[in-house]
């Protein structure tokens, strides 16, 4: 039954797959010109075949004149990045600290139609997301939205161990089944965390980090209606995902599209307060792209680390995959 579920997402899935079969552009290999040493300074606006980046200690010596041109494309860039408005401070700002590892250019050849898609997710963000976020934030107390937020994390448990039993990693598996059944019995079900108090780590793992612990580092970016920001190794994680999900598993319709629709209003209040840094920035799809491009780097490059070395765990989730209210089809 969670299989003909899962059908969608694996159909989506094996499309995109399909796309991505041909490379783009940017990973062509870099030219080994070498530019001969002897080169007279009039040809320096000519060499373009032979970027800084592809020289090594064994290159020959470029002429003066483009040594020149070089410091100031340098001096010109280090300036621009100098006067750019906290870059690194907008990821932390979203994402936590995922902007401490290594920054690589986005992998997004799908660009334009990512974009347009964006779009589409900023209207229904605008007309139907925010409102609700906004609302709920304002009628329920605090300490109440807080419960929520703790019962839909500790129901995530059960895709958590399976995943970091896929990694080879039993002894956080371990953690987190203890985790679960504190917070579900003296947590009244998760609404409180004991387990926090017990000083037992709160990991968070999927199918697509899986994938990326496996090998899968480097896949394309895709925005998709309602999910937003995935790769298409997260589109693999969540069809892999969702047989695990005990929200998926609730029959009555009605009890079940409530859950969901909680769990989605409970995700998005808890971005509010990155809403003004979005809404300023130059380009928005921009800052959110690369921001989860960096972040999910960041956890996969986590994952790979030894338990003593392992950092704490971002605690900002992408939409979960049982949070979106879709209809039982075996029904």
């Amino acid at each position: 039954m969670n299989v003909v579920r899962a059908f969608p997402l694996m159909i989506l899935a094996l499309a995109l797959t399909a796309c991505a079969g041909k490379p783009a552009r940017s990973d062509a290999p870099v030219a080994d010109t070498v530019v001969p040493a002897a080169a007279p300074a009039a040809d320096a606006g000519t060499v373009d075949a032979a970027p800084a980046a592809a020289m090594d200690d064994t290159t020959a010596t470029p002429p003066p004149a483009a040594n020149a041109g070089a410091d100031a494309e340098t001096d010109a860039a280090t300036a621009a990045a100098a006067a750019a408005p906290g870059g690194d401070d907008d990821f932390d700002a979203l994402y936590g600290n995922a902007g401490t590892t290594t920054t690589t250019a986005a992998y997004d050849p799908w660009e334009p139609l990512n974009r347009r898609v964006h779009r589409f997710n900023v209207g229904v963000d605008n007309v139907i997301a925010r409102p609700l976020a906004t609302a709920y934030t304002h009628v329920v107390p605090r300490f109440a939205r807080t419960g929520v937020s703790n019962f839909f994390s500790n129901i995530r448990s059960p895709v958590t161990i399976v995943n970091q039993l896929l990694q080879g990693r039993p002894d956080d598996a371990w953690d987190t089944l203890g985790r679960f059944l504190i917070n579900s019995t003296l947590g009244v079900g998760g609404l409180f965390d004991p387990a926090s108090k017990a000083m037992v780590p709160n990991r968070r793992e999927d199918f697509g980090q899986t994938l990326g612990a496996w090998g899968w580092r480097r896949s394309r970016y895709v925005e998709l209606p309602f999910f937003g920001p995935r790769t298409v190794r997260d589109v693999f994680g969540l069809a892999g995902d969702i047989p695990l999900s005990p929200i998926r598993t609730i029959e009555e319709d009605k009890v079940r599209i409530g859950l969901q629709g909680l769990q989605l209003v409970d995700t998005r209040a808890q971005l509010m307060a990155v809403d003004d840094l979005r809404s300023s920035a130059v380009d928005e799809y921009a800052l959110v792209r690369d921001a989860w491009l960096q972040r999910r780097n960041y956890q996969i490059e986590n994952d790979l680390r030894g338990k003593r070395e392992r950092g704490s765990d971002d605690e900002n989730s992408p939409i979960p995959v049982d949070a979106m209210p879709m209809p039982n089809w075996t029904n």
